[in-house]
């Protein structure tokens, strides 16, 4: 198992922060994107542009509430059984968030490190390219995205809550949330989907077929694993798995960020007029694009 005492220490200092944060002060524009001003600072995004990726750097992209955490932890397990070391992350793994100084401290790290990100494509350091590293991105469908992002907001103590679902509908439609537009994200990201460092997975697929999908994880960062291997990381890599744990790798925040992890959640909240609006901002934004249909929005989206 990976050592997150540092991921722990990062979430309970933004916990803090968020505290004394009202709703309307949580965030900060950067680059036309709003970020959470108890995570990120437009100082730390300015020292990121200088940010030396390596050839084998790991990078995980997604959507904030698309399942971040659970692609952190297969990976994070993914080099464990390959290295047969305990893997620790000696930063807050988000590579956007964090002090000035983090940068300088990564050129110390040891390889493979992996960068957790909820950055579009086009933000993302230029070494990344330059050095073509992988990149896994990770996406869930819009739906069930919003309605994770509402309760992880509501359910939280010290984060700023919002007033109803029908606030935070409205806000996520405009992107005026955490990272800015499910939409704007996935239209940037749609641009390089099928370039040859780029491998898309489905958060719904990995729902469906845990041990299918870590398969195709392990053989895109050419990692050689057993069947056997895999199985083990499959089975340890359930979602009720990291949620039985989730206070010993996440701390308090845990629970809540593996509140349920089901696919369909979103029949709970949303009202015929918000299915109608996000379908229609779906067409316009994503259909007849590749990662439109990679999304299988009928299946997963349709009442």
């Amino acid at each position: 198992m990976a050592d997150n005492s540092k991921f722990i220490d990062y979430i309970d200092e933004a916990l803090e922060k968020s505290k004394e944060t009202e709703l309307s002060r949580l965030f900060f524009t950067y680059q036309g994107i709003p970020y959470p001003v108890t995570m990120c600072t437009a100082e730390t995004f300015q020292a990121l542009d200088t940010f030396e990726a390596r050839s084998d750097d790991i990078v995980l992209a997604s959507y904030p509430k698309c399942g971040s955490n659970w692609l952190l932890h297969i990976v994070s397990e993914l080099i464990i059984a390959v290295s047969k070391k305990k893997h620790e992350h000696p930063e807050f793994p988000v590579l956007e968030c964090g002090d000035l100084e983090k940068y300088q401290r990564m050129k110390k790290f040891p390889s493979p490190r992996i960068l957790a990100t909820h950055l579009h494509y086009d933000k993302l350091p230029k070494s990344i390219f330059k050095n073509n590293a992988k990149i896994l991105v990770l996406f869930r469908n819009p739906k069930d995205t919003a309605v994770s992002f509402f309760h992880f907001h509501n359910d939280v103590p010290d984060i700023p809550s919002y007033s109803s679902w029908d606030e935070f509908f409205r806000q996520f439609m405009e992107g005026q949330v955490s990272w800015g537009s499910y939409f704007d994200f996935a239209m940037n990201w749609n641009k390089h989907i099928d370039d040859a460092n780029v491998k898309f997975i489905l958060y719904e697929d990995l729902k469906v077929n845990l041990a299918s999908g870590v398969k195709q994880i392990a053989e895109f960062f050419d990692f050689s694993l057993t069947g056997e291997q895999i199985e083990t990381i499959s089975a340890q890599s359930t979602f009720q798995a990291m949620r039985a744990r989730s206070q010993e790798t996440h701390g308090a925040v845990g629970p809540f960020l593996f509140r349920k992890g089901e696919i369909g959640d979103w029949r709970n909240l949303f009202s015929e007029t918000q299915n109608q609006e996000m379908d229609e901002k779906f067409k316009e934004c994503l259909v007849g694009t590749c990662l439109g249909a990679k999304l299988k929005y009928d299946s997963y989206c349709q009442t």
